[in-house]
């Protein structure tokens, strides 16, 4: 099957369930783990002194809160509102803008840095999209304005270790009491894998799925991908959290 005839049939318009459904949404950040890759990310803006940053991508807020704590000027843009509005509740201060929309809504900052966590590339499904988003960035980057990403390597096959480990997980979540949550692999064809989360609400029996793919593009892909929308790859690093799982891409607006 052609990539474009698989697409047709596993894109779906707007953000997956997990990020834009208002309960799971506001029980994201109990199963997403400690967040140990987010203190990788702010010693990145450390080293790059970068003053202005723009995260991509931002969903439930948590790097973008951490960046503004340091005093920086910080976007944080998501087509996801639910999420958004988890974010905005973890900055009562109001010190970061929030941006509802896609990449194209990525206003034209000046940004020292764009980050991407959480493996925000590999939702862009199509060489359009994606070629679409680095754009959508660029305009948003000064010159020389780095952006930095992480991303799965294809060859650890992520998948596999999904599939094996199909035991439900359950949380106890502030405001929605116990929650069980469990994946799914449904579909491997590579590049692309679909994925399905169930979460089930303990409290009153509430049950809500979210349907998800990702792309997994190799290293080779990505570096070539960025040339095309004007950038100069600087490092392609570990993810200190999780070695030899990911490239981390540094990469600085070239043209």
């Amino acid at each position: 099957m052609e990539i474009e005839e698989y697409l047709s049939l596993v894109w779906r318009p707007g953000p997956d369930a997990m990020f834009a459904h208002p309960r799971l949404a506001r029980v994201y950040d109990a199963f997403d783990g400690e967040r140990d890759d987010l203190a990788a990310y702010v010693a990145l803006a450390d080293e790059m002194a970068a003053r202005v940053v723009l995260d991509v991508g931002c969903g439930t807020g948590s790097l973008a809160v951490l960046l503004a704590a340091t005093g920086r000027t910080v976007v944080g843009v998501d087509p996801a509102a639910a999420s958004l509005d988890v974010a905005r509740a973890k900055d009562p201060a109001g010190r970061v803008r929030w941006v509802h929309g896609d990449v194209g809504a990525v206003p034209d900052l000046g940004a020292d840095l764009a980050t991407m966590t959480g493996n925000v590339a590999q939702v862009f499904l199509g060489d359009d999209d994606w070629a679409r988003a680095l754009r959508a960035v660029h305009r948003a980057l000064r010159p020389n304005g780095r952006l930095v990403f992480e991303t799965r390597r294809p060859d650890r096959r992520a998948w596999e270790e999904w599939a094996a480990d199909g035991e439900p997980v359950t949380r106890h979540v502030p405001g929605s009491g116990e929650v069980e949550r469990c994946l799914e692999v449904r579909d491997v064809r590579l590049p692309f894998v679909s994925f399905r989360h169930t979460y089930r609400f303990l409290a009153d029996g509430a049950v809500v799925t979210s349907d998800s793919t990702l792309r997994f593009r190799s290293r080779d892909e990505i570096e070539s991908s960025l040339a095309t929308a004007g950038y100069r790859v600087l490092d392609v690093r570990d993810a200190p959290d999780r070695p030899g799982r990911e490239f981390v891409f540094v990469a600085e607006r070239a043209t």
